[in-house]
């Protein structure tokens, strides 16, 4: 099977104010990195992507006809939602998992998965953001039901930096079901010195950002997905109308 690119822009000449960003959209290692090390097994859990977030981000982008970009390549390769240098953009441990790929690399090495799996990506985005007016920008992730032992009480959850209004609007709108516990700043939050999205597409252009993260056992198959991406794309129509 051949590589795929670092960045797969979909709907590139979508009308929508909405960008669309998945960092982690896919688990794909090139052969020569022999899979860093890991048996097939861990390469399919959460530590390698983040598992449904790449189809509820496709079907987003063609309910509210948005541009959408995806990352081509793990993140157990460089994180494309990392700041480069800190010590989870090319991660030793994952979790509980040791990555033997990613010990002892030499520069060079750590130079090559900048180029050819960070850049490339980062870069399309800031040149679609430089080329066209954007109004809002949401990143697409999910999460696991249970992170070390400790079982997460969220359907989903909603990150953000200065984007307070169009975080608390989203929110807000998805509140409005009381069969949904929704996390504000969980199951994570931002950190400029652990995120890379937000910070720097969003917050340093003006641009009001946020990251949705749906719990993954929710988007486990094709209904799932379907029915989150309609209640997504009626929650942000309105956002961002």
């Amino acid at each position: 099977m051949s590589d795929p690119p670092a960045v797969t822009a979909v709907n590139a000449a979508g009308a929508s104010p909405l960008v669309l960003v998945c960092e982690h959209a896919s688990n794909h290692i090139p052969a020569r990195h022999a899979a860093l090390g890991l048996p097939p097994a861990e390469l399919q859990r959460h530590i390698a992507w983040d598992i449904g977030a790449a189809a509820l981000a496709r079907r987003l982008s063609a309910l509210l006809d948005a541009p959408l970009f995806l990352s081509g390549y793990s993140r157990l390769l460089i994180y494309c939602n990392r700041p480069l240098g800190v010590p989870s953009s090319i991660p030793l441990r994952s979790e509980t998992t040791d990555i033997p790929g990613n010990h002892d690399l030499t520069p060079a090495e750590v130079a090559q998965r900048q180029d050819e799996y960070f850049w490339p990506f980062q870069d399309r985005i800031s040149r679609f953001l430089d080329a066209r007016p954007t109004r809002f920008l949401l990143g697409v992730h999910s999460f696991t039901p249970v992170f070390q032992g400790v079982p997460r009480p969220w359907q989903a959850g909603l990150l953000y930096g200065e984007a307070t209004g169009f975080g608390a609007a989203l929110i807000a709108a998805l509140r409005e079901d009381p069969a949904l516990t929704v996390g504000d700043n969980e199951p994570y939050r931002i950190d400029l010195a652990e995120d890379y999205t937000v910070p720097v597409h969003g917050d340093a252009r003006d641009i009001p950002a946020a990251l949705i993260e749906v719990r993954q056992d929710l988007l486990a198959d094709d209904p799932g997905i379907e029915a989150w991406a309609q209640r997504l794309a009626g929650v942000l129509s309105t956002a961002i109308a």
